[in-house]
């Protein structure tokens, strides 16, 4: 259903095919490699059976507080590719899995594994740590998923069931606790299940935890005493690790542990646009600039410290100790997507690009099976992907979001049609503001062919039963300096409005739309006040942010300088790494000669020699042997 202030609307999963060079072949590893390795992980390291709630106390291997989302997350991507790729043994593996979260539901609603058989004792008595809510939401979005990708309403009942023993639970009623998540998840999640289900409780319940954070008594503090803690002892030292240190709408600097943070923010879109709440929006607004202007990396990653897996001050950005969650990075991802749907600024689409292309997508290595936790950007050659890790939540939260990507590539105004990805494939929307002469409201078809990331040419050619009057609003990305635009092969005129190429006109089946988006090689630089970058040059194509990797490159790559006036060219190599485009020139290296005893030498006597390099795509690092890799160069 529409909410009051969202603009846009996004298309339906199943509205969507994806039929790329780039992202099919992605999505295709995801089905056919990532979601069986995580099942396994998911099943040998006991996540699975613990939701049989047989262990026993004294015996191994006790569910831990955040186990339930790692499954319910996997659950999630797995019905999502359901969805797109139906497959009848994926398809029992996913209601197995569902029957059994349902089975281990307690009578009263509640469904924790950890806390119904490990500390029963303990149940919502430490809101501030212990993740109940976090997995309950997790739990809510698979819910969803499985409802939309089958039909089935078991586990989407069970979850309303939970839902609704949180709601007698928490609130601001007399007799019901007024506390609110640690770590923020459920907020986005109530919204989902009140769109599937129309109970406007659920709305009220998400606004409610959003309303209540930070306020005074704090929450935490009296919890923490009613436990026998002292809450001044707690090692994150400040409430601000979960953004509980002051009211949301009060907040105007993103802070503490990233993935919480833009969990948050994403409930706080939703439920902007959903009661229209104008003083929530405007604190969205902030945050976002707080975030994306001021302590957002190159690659689209956010939260650069490793100690509470936090943001840090200002301009903070380092580049070799970058935490840079891949979590942080998606959670960044549904932000952006949400403001987009408020407000149809290209600026999240923007955002949300950078980050898929660059600080997610190198998450997960090329065979579907490894995956990094953290994303740095220079290393001396010892950080590697892993097969799984004891907290979890990365690999099943990039399964999710490759498998539900066709959701980010469009959107559908009441007469308007947004191209926000340019990834080949398909797409199908409903316009209601768009009669058609026969009746009814005009159903669109568009088809788009492009080779993009690799070049900048997108061709869209539109679909409609009857000649139909809407808007065709394309993007035109903020790295792109220079566009053309034609319409069946002429030059067409188009407003530039919000960053969106907007074509208004009757349309005529197989209509032709030609967009050509320059991609040059770009030398890109970081703001003055980013110390750790201060005379360093980035290198960038379209999208894509491109680093160095030592297995390219005889010259030390962690050393090499990059002249200003250096020429450099891109060409596509279909034999590395599945075929990509590699940036290739002329750097300067420091000789190796005359160093012997010695750690420091005049500036006169180190010689500089002339070295070749090749870059590839950040993205695609870490996926051959083993070395050195840097993103930023210094200039020269």
């Amino acid at each position: 259903m529409p909410s009051p202030s969202r603009r846009l609307r996004p298309l339906e999963l199943t509205n969507v095919t994806i039929a790329d060079a780039f992202w099919a072949p992605r999505q295709r590893t995801n089905r056919e490699a990532t979601l069986p390795h995580e099942y396994r992980q998911c099943k040998e390291t006991g996540r699975l059976d613990a939701l049989r709630l047989t262990w026993k106390p004294g015996q191994p291997n006790p569910p831990h507080i955040f186990w339930d989302s790692d499954v319910a997350k996997w659950l999630e991507a797995a019905s999502y590719s359901l969805a797109t790729h139906p497959d009848p043994e994926l398809r029992k593996l996913v209601d197995d899995v569902a029957a059994l979260i349902t089975s281990a539901q307690q009578p009263d609603g509640y469904l924790n594994s950890h806390f119904t058989i490990v500390e029963p004792q303990k149940r919502w008595t430490n809101l501030r740590d212990a993740h109940e809510l976090y997995c309950a939401g997790h739990l809510m979005e698979a819910a969803v998923a499985h409802f939309q990708a089958t039909g089935s309403r078991l586990l989407l009942d069970a979850l309303c069931r939970y839902a609704d023993h949180i709601d007698r639970t928490f609130g601001p009623e007399p007799g019901k606790k007024q506390g609110y998540p640690g770590h923020e998840e459920i907020e986005l999640a109530l919204i989902k299940l009140y769109h599937a289900t129309g109970n406007e409780r659920y709305l009220r319940l998400s606004k409610y935890f959003i309303d209540q954070r930070g306020q005074q008594p704090h929450y935490y503090d009296q919890e923490a005493l009613a436990r026998s803690d002292d809450p001044t002892k707690w090692w994150a030292r400040s409430y601000e690790y979960c953004q509980a240190h002051k009211p949301v709408r009060q907040q105007d600097e993103v802070v503490g542990h990233a993935v919480r943070a833009m969990y948050l923010l994403s409930g706080m879109a939703d439920v902007a646009a959903q009661t229209a709440d104008d003083t929530l929006l405007a604190a969205c607004r902030r945050l976002w600039a707080s975030a994306t202007e001021r302590k957002m990396y190159v690659t689209g990653s956010v939260g650069s410290a490793g100690w509470g897996e936090r943001f840090t001050s200002d301009y903070n950005l380092p580049n070799e100790t970058a935490y840079a969650e891949t979590c942080a990075a998606i959670g960044l991802v549904f932000f952006a997507h949400r403001m987009l749907q408020i407000e149809a600024d290209a600026v999240y689409a923007d955002a949300m690009e950078r980050a898929l292309y660059n600080g997610i997508l190198s998450g997960v290595s090329l065979d579907g099976t490894k995956f990094f936790y953290e994303n740095p950007l220079a290393s001396e050659g010892k950080h590697h992907r892993q097969e799984w890790f004891g907290c979890a939540c990365c690999p099943p939260n990039i399964a999710r979001l490759l498998a539900s990507l066709g959701t980010y590539a469009y959107s559908a105004a009441p007469d308007a049609l947004y191209v926000h990805l340019y990834i080949a494939g398909s797409a199908t929307a409903s316009l209601p503001k768009v009669p058609i002469p026969s009746g009814g409201y005009s159903e669109v078809a568009l088809t788009q062919e492009t080779g993009y990331p690799w070049n900048g040419d997108v061709k869209l050619t539109v679909g409609v039963q009857q000649p139909s009057k809407f808007d065709l609003c394309l993007r035109i990305p903020g790295w792109c300096r220079k566009h053309t635009l034609r319409l069946n092969g002429k030059a067409v005129g188009h407003r530039i409005v919000k960053g969106y190429a907007r074509v208004s006109r009757t349309w005529a089946n197989s209509d032709r739309v030609e967009l050509s988006l320059a991609m040059p090689i770009e030398r890109v630089v970081a703001h003055p006040r980013v110390a750790e970058d201060a005379g360093k040059v980035a290198l960038a194509r379209g999208p894509l942010v491109y680093c160095l990797e030592q297995c390219d490159n005889a010259a030390p790559v962690r050393s090499l300088i990059l002249p200003d006036k250096a020429r450099l060219t891109a060409r596509f190599d279909n034999k590395l790494l599945g075929g990509t485009v590699v940036i290739e020139g002329a750097g300067l290296a420091p000789t190796q000669a005359g160093w012997k005893g010695k750690l420091y030498r005049p500036a006169d006597e180190s010689a500089l020699r002339p070295a070749r390099f090749r870059a590839i795509p950040y993205c695609l690092w870490d996926n051959r042997s083993p070395g050195p890799m840097t993103v930023w160069l210094p200039r020269g």
